[in-house]
């Protein structure tokens, strides 16, 4: 029990933004099922200002699954496990002996089975609708941000990825840019602070003012406020395009090592643009995907087209 009085439920997902952008519709629905309750979520201590955003959640800093969550055993009455189905995240659960865990089938927990084939949004929605809960896999949106946009009505593109696999040539991306800008659109470029360098290459090579490079100069509220005021974002599968389906605000998303069908973008204003049949699928690649070098400038182009952008 916790100081003030109230049974904790805990969440365990200790991964990065996106992932909990596709939590949402899941955390939603914990919220309705335990109001009682204090409602904790195990991840990155970044994630605060995003969880906030979410509402209803308290963040507990969690560095990854290479230590034990900072909770006594038995002080947790619900264990929620949106994590993954390995013997790592169940172990850490495990470890809370929780007085109900819920959870994909595994030692020691009923539930269903683990099915890779899912969205991971219809994931987390179906196991909570095994356990008894009702969530809605479309139920994405968030709060707007409590700071102003830096750049309202921009084109926000986002140039970075945690990894290679990801990364549109920066060449492309200033060429979207420049066409962008052109047609009178102002365009800021954005990421975070290691991505501050390839920003500032794209923003050179589009021509573009200074002023236009944002990367590394915006607080996680500040960068969601960007996405929700902004015309359209074009981005790879990162956090960015996940905010921009929380807001619904128009987006063009390329996508690489990681299908669509799995992490794209629910019904709205959003074009997802692959090659699917050239995709090797590792995430973790320090060069792009075939399947994200397969778009073209053209593509984007058109997507931007369709969406009234340009």
């Amino acid at each position: 029990m916790s100081r003030d009085s109230r049974p904790e439920l805990l969440v365990l997902r200790a991964l990065k933004l996106g992932d909990l952008l596709v939590a949402v519709p899941a955390l939603k629905g914990l919220r309705r099922a335990f109001p009682g309750h204090r409602l904790m979520y195990a991840a990155q201590g970044w994630l605060a200002e995003a969880l906030e955003l979410v509402g209803g959640f308290e963040l507990l800093p969690t560095q990854g699954l290479d230590q034990p969550l900072a909770k006594d055993p038995g002080s947790v009455d619900v264990a929620v496990n949106l994590h993954g189905g390995g013997p790592e995240s169940r172990a850490r659960i495990a470890a809370l002996k929780a007085n109900r865990t819920i959870g994909h089938a595994g030692h020691l927990v009923d539930g269903p089975s683990w099915r890779a084939d899912l969205h991971e949004r219809e994931r987390w929605v179906r196991l909570l609708e095994w356990h008894g809960i009702a969530a809605d896999s479309e139920d994405v949106s968030i709060s707007p941000p409590k700071v102003a946009s830096p750049a309202p009505g921009a084109a926000v593109l986002h140039v970075g990825a945690a990894y290679g696999s990801r990364l549109w040539p920066a060449e492309r991306f200033a060429e979207v840019a420049r066409v962008l800008a052109a047609g009178g659109r102002r365009v800021v470029f954005t990421g975070g602070a290691a991505e501050t360098a390839r920003a500032t290459e794209v923003c050179l090579l589009a021509g573009l003012p200074a002023e236009s490079m944002l990367a590394g100069r915006l607080g996680l509220g500040a960068f969601a406020a960007a996405v929700a005021e902004a015309a359209v974002v074009v981005s790879a599968d990162t956090g960015a395009a996940h905010l921009a389906s929380a807001y619904g605000t128009p987006s063009v998303v390329l996508f690489g090592p990681a299908p669509p069908e799995i992490w794209g973008p629910p019904p709205g204003p959003h074009v997802v643009l692959t090659r699917p049949e050239l995709r090797r699928g590792d995430a973790f690649a320090g060069d792009p995907d075939p399947a994200l070098l397969g778009v073209q400038v053209a593509d984007v182009l058109a997507a931007l087209r369709g969406l009234g952008v340009l």
